[in-house]
């Protein structure tokens, strides 16, 4: 009896599977029809998400957009060697910028030009002072967003004009110098922001003469002043 019931189970045909002329036709036709559908939808599905799909924790796109071009004026106040609000060297400090900020996520880089008139803010030297007149900066701007404010920090090139005091000379010479500092900044409606910066500019070697002799100074100047911004 074992024997005829393996011999029956050795005797059960397997399942063929075959795919006739017909049935390979529909499939290919099918496969054509589905990729001609992906051709077109994952295009439009792209635009419709510039973010390809990929929006983890944190990735959303910002509530506002820092991206924009901007002039402004700014003012305050120009302060020599150590800060001091209420030393008689200092002087007022007021000019333009103008700029171009670009946003990434969160963080927003640019890059900004700016004037100021320096209020004759003086240094003590050798025999005598300097006085700073003008400044020309050219810096970069480097920060994070957070919705409508920006906290950012600066780094730059500056020419500064000094004037000398009294028996020194040159009478006026531009000297170059490292810029950096910080500030916050907050946007408004239509167009407007506010902000406050904070910058340090050292001048190397800066040269005057006097009837003693020819003496090289470093200068150190600070810069706290707040500026209004309209962005287009």
């Amino acid at each position: 009896m074992a024997r005829v019931v393996a011999s029956r189970a050795r005797r059960v045909p397997r399942p063929s599977f075959c795919v006739s002329g017909s049935s390979k036709v529909t499939i290919r036709s099918t496969t054509f029809l589905i990729a001609a559908g992906l051709s077109v939808l994952v295009p439009v599905a792209a635009a419709a998400d510039p973010h390809g799909g990929r929006h983890g924790f944190g990735d959303r796109a910002p509530a506002f957009d820092w991206s924009s071009s901007y002039v402004g004026l700014h003012g305050g106040m120009a302060l020599s060697g150590t800060p001091n609000p209420f030393s008689r060297r200092n002087g007022f400090a007021g000019g333009l910028q103008l700029g171009l900020l670009r946003q990434f996520g969160p963080a927003v880089l640019g890059t900004e030009l700016e004037g100021s008139y320096l209020g004759r803010a003086e240094h003590g030297v050798p025999h005598g002072a300097l006085q700073q007149t003008w400044r020309i900066a050219a810096k970069l701007r480097g920060g994070l967003s957070f919705d409508r404010t920006l906290v950012y920090g600066t780094f730059g090139y500056a020419m500064t004009r000094f004037n000398a005091v009294g028996d020194l000379t040159p009478r006026g010479s531009w000297q170059g110098g490292i810029l950096w500092g910080g500030g916050i900044e907050q946007a408004f409606a239509g167009g407007l922001s506010a902000r406050i910066e904070y910058n340090y500019v050292a001048s190397r070697n800066v040269k005057s003469l006097s009837p003693a002799g020819i003496s090289h100074s470093d200068l150190a100047g600070h810069i706290v002043k707040a500026g209004i911004n309209y962005r287009f």
